[in-house]
């Protein structure tokens, strides 16, 4: 399969410079640790640099026409924030058991919001796209999106050279495609490690095995990472066997915990979901390869309710 190229993640980011926040490396006082933290993004997660750089490889015709996507909450408000930059249409998806604070966010850009089972995001987007004659925006299974999102890989590679291991959140796998191509293009001696919920560990099991394994969405929907539950494509899974060295799942309580160390200790407010990549440092530092770890917090949205739950 024809994989996303370090050309086409530099392009991306010249596409998204001035959208996109380039986001800073912090080095941690209390660990030998940098946070890339994604949840400062203008929408509070990185899914902004994808659907972006997507929406702007679109032709004028397509981008007139409007956009529509399926997604938990962030690649929603991408989409939609990305949409209004562009003053365009954007009709989003979104599972009818999404926290309430993103589903909210992304009407508040403008987009118009239709809920749906969880179960039916994909195929109702599809109808949509065929009915109304919009443009499909994936929240991980295109090569534009997987170059954007690598972004977030050229930016650690410029800012920490000799990082030795990055930890990255697992799921479609979008972000982990396009952050193993950069790293291991720009840093071939760091190690890529992918993180994912035990609870949603079909890519874990995948990668052991050498082939897709697809998990029901009744038991990925157990992880309160809820942008976690995705699985990768025949695309985004061939980008993970090429550049991820590992996967390390970590429990529920461990993601909890890492949430909780992000807050008091880091001071960034990590969802679930931008926070299990940290998890896998706090709860599985000895398993990591040597060197300097670079952990990203993918994002930040969640509502106050559930902050205050998880800091409990």
């Amino acid at each position: 399969m024809d994989l996303v190229s370090i050309e086409e993640i530099r392009d991306a980011a010249s596409r998204v410079k001035g959208v996109a926040v380039r986001t800073p490396l912090l080095e941690q006082g209390w660990a030998p640790l940098w946070l890339k933290p994604e949840s400062l993004q203008p929408i509070g997660a990185f899914k902004v640099r994808g659907a972006y750089n997507a929406i702007a490889e679109l032709n004028e015709d397509q981008r007139a026409r409007g956009v529509v996507a399926f997604s938990s909450g962030n690649h929603a408000q991408a989409v939609a924030y990305s949409a209004k930059r562009f003053g365009i249409p954007a009709v989003i998806l979104i599972p009818d058991v999404a926290p309430r604070a993103k589903v909210e966010a992304t009407k508040a850009l403008g987009a118009e919001v239709i809920e749906v089972p969880i179960d039916a995001q994909e195929s109702s987007a599809l109808a949509v796209a065929g009915e109304r004659g919009l443009t499909m925006i994936p929240p991980f299974d295109h090569r534009d999106v997987i170059a954007g999102q690598g972004t977030v890989g050229l930016e650690i590679a410029e800012d920490l050279p000799d990082a030795g291991v990055v930890l990255v959140p697992l799921s479609g796998g979008g972000l982990a495609s396009g952050v193993g191509t950069a790293i291991k293009e720009l840093l071939p001696d760091a190690k890529v490690i992918g993180v994912e919920p035990e609870l949603a560990g079909d890519t874990a099991e995948g990668l052991r095995a050498g082939r897709r394994i697809e998990w029901p969405m009744d038991l990925r929907a157990r992880t309160s990472a809820d942008g976690l539950r995705a699985q990768p494509s025949d695309l985004t899974f061939a980008h993970l066997q090429s550049v991820l060295d590992d996967v390390i799942t970590v429990s529920e309580e461990e993601i909890r915990e890492a949430v909780r160390t992000l807050a008091h200790r880091a001071r960034l407010v990590a969802e679930p979901s931008g926070a299990t990549a940290t998890a896998a440092f706090l709860s599985h530092r000895d398993a990591l390869p040597p060197g300097k770890v670079v952990s990203v917090v993918s994002g930040g949205n969640l509502d106050p309710a559930t902050l205050a739950d998880l800091l409990a």
